[in-house]
């Protein structure tokens, strides 16, 4: 099949998912991982292949890169141990443990390690769909960790591979090459990022800063790629600190633009990825000799629910050391409950970067000889995607409803939000009284926009008030327009303050942002007044 037939069938697909995925109450990427497993049978489709360094290198920057840049830099900085823990040991024990297993049920080892770090880490582009129903900040943790995990799986699969071809490794080896993998891919990615904030602030038309933006991840995993570090983790790295410093570069016109833009690019490519995984299942399975497909389905099984075991368990442990090492009052409220490890367990997603690193492993070794067991690895990675993506995704908001997790602190830090800005307000007008006669504002429009705000306080107060008891015009004159824009200017001061400080999450301060972005389209036009 042709390169724009595919391209129109994988458009189609996604568009048809995205409509029928409301209607019959199912997430989409599930939707999709059918479509592509239903599209197999199709004799002229069973030759579509996925190549690895398609994923890795033109799906995986963009899609990690907006993910990044909606991440919250405050549960990153609170949970950072765990995160860290997680990508890392975690990551180690969950390759182990599922080399364990797939060696017992007849996998050669060194096949059955390159499996385990293949399937070890969760995906993020998966969290991210099939996530969203989680509270904020399990979302967060869960999201953060995924996005930083593959660096440890990389490392994990190249010394299985090196293994396999006959290498060595000494405990000294294998910290330098996690070392380098997760040092070398922060400094590659905090180097772009540096980069583009110099070139972004000196641009001032949205579509030249939305190109930059576009260029920023690609940029970042070939730095990294080039000092043989993690390409993923320096993308992730650059979308953390762009989304930390944009305020300070970019313009409501560009930042509007890139929330209408980015979303629709990241879906239609994951949207895509989960059709292809589909198809790459089929084509996967055709391959593979009819005598095997029993014992590889059981191998399947038993490593899909070892990856759930394992996770589980290693939270459990992590748990306990931690509860026995740091009996703070701050760590006990940040304790996973046993119902939480649950529903962490249930959320650990496989996707494509476990798919692009089972179909990396090469055909041949250095001296010619066929690596045993790749087919065997890659029919038993797809076919785990598949479990956790069609049994996990349907089973995880009943777990949620089961697990009763702590509500989010999000109305109480919107409602924080909006007091604080509305005061900035205030303090604008106020202080507009003695430099009324300079800005040529009037009496009567000041007056106006006053009552406006202060009536905006008492029904605050009165929502505010509400929620302790449950929980515990558009401007038309130039005077009005430059009134209107010192007020959002200093509640976008005020904003940053409370973000820096850490009293409101990201999400909360990005939500404010764009409006305040969209308020000063309104007033404005495009872009803001000089």
């Amino acid at each position: 099949m042709e390169g724009l037939e595919i391209i129109v069938l994988l458009g189609a697909a996604v568009l048809t998912g995205a409509v029928l995925a409301p209607r019959l109450r199912v997430a989409a990427p599930l939707l999709l991982l059918v479509f592509g497993l239903i599209l197999g049978f199709v004799p002229e489709l069973q030759d579509i292949e996925l190549p690895p360094e398609t994923v890795l290198l033109v799906f995986l920057p963009v899609m990690l890169f907006w993910e990044s840049l909606t991440t919250s830099l405050r549960s990153v900085r609170r949970d950072f141990r765990g995160i860290v823990l997680m990508s890392t040991l975690m990551v180690v024990a969950t390759a182990f443990g599922v080399a364990g297993i797939a060696h017992l049920l007849g996998l050669p080892w060194n096949a059955a390690l390159i499996l385990g770090a293949a399937l070890a880490p969760p995906d993020a582009t998966a969290v991210a769909a099939l996530g969203r129903m989680l509270p904020h900040r399990n979302f967060m943790l869960l999201k953060a960790e995924s996005l930083t995990n593959d660096g440890t799986a990389l490392v994990v699969y190249g010394i299985a591979v090196g293994i396999s071809a006959g290498g060595s490794y000494t405990p000294l080896t294998i910290t330098g090459l996690v070392v380098q993998s997760y040092l070398g891919g922060a400094v590659a990615g905090a180097a772009v990022a540096g980069i583009a904030y110099l070139v972004m602030r000196r641009l001032n038309d949205a579509l030249l800063m939305n190109i930059a933006l576009l260029i920023t991840p690609f940029a970042a995993f070939l730095a990294a790629e080039v000092i043989h570090a993690s390409g993923v983790l320096a993308v992730v790295v650059a979308g953390l600190i762009v989304s930390f410093t944009s305020a300070r570069v970019s313009t409501a016109a560009s930042r509007r633009q890139t929330e209408s833009t980015w979303p629709l690019g990241s879906y239609l490519l994951n949207g895509s990825l989960f059709v292809l995984i589909g198809l790459q299942v089929q084509a996967i399975a055709h391959d593979i000799d009819a005598g095997d497909i029993g014992r590889l389905l059981l191998t399947t099984v038993a490593v899909w629910l070892t990856l759930l075991v394992v996770r589980f368990t290693f939270q459990s442990l992590l748990v306990m050391i931690i509860r026995a090492l740091d009996r703070r009052p701050s760590q006990r409220e940040r304790r996973m409950s046993y119902r939480a490890r649950v529903v962490s367990a249930v959320a650990g997603f496989r996707g494509a970067v476990s798919l692009a690193i089972a179909l990396s492993v090469p055909l041949m070794m250095d001296g010619g000889q066929a690596l045993p067991g790749r087919n065997d690895i890659i029919f038993i990675t797809a076919g785990a995607i598949v479990l956790t993506l069609l049994v996990q995704g349907p089973l995880l908001p009943k777990i949620v409803h089961w697990a009763k997790l702590p509500d989010d602190t999000a109305d109480t830090e919107l409602q924080l939000t909006e007091r604080a800005l509305n005061d900035a307000a205030l303090s604008v007008l106020q202080e507009a009284g003695d430099t009324a006669a300079g800005k040529n504002i009037g009496t009567e429009t000041r007056q106006l926009i006053l009552h406006e705000y202060e009536s905006r306080r008492e029904i605050l107060k009165a929502q505010t008030k509400a929620t302790e008891q449950q929980h515990g015009k558009e401007a038309h004159h130039t005077d009005e327009t430059l009134l209107r824009m010192d007020i959002l200017a200093r509640k976008r001061q005020v904003l940053q303050q409370l973000r820096l400080e850490g009293a409101i999450d990201d999400a909360i301060a990005r939500r404010f942002q764009t409006r305040l972005d969209v308020e000063e389209q309104r007033l404005t036009g495009v872009e803001p007044i000089d």
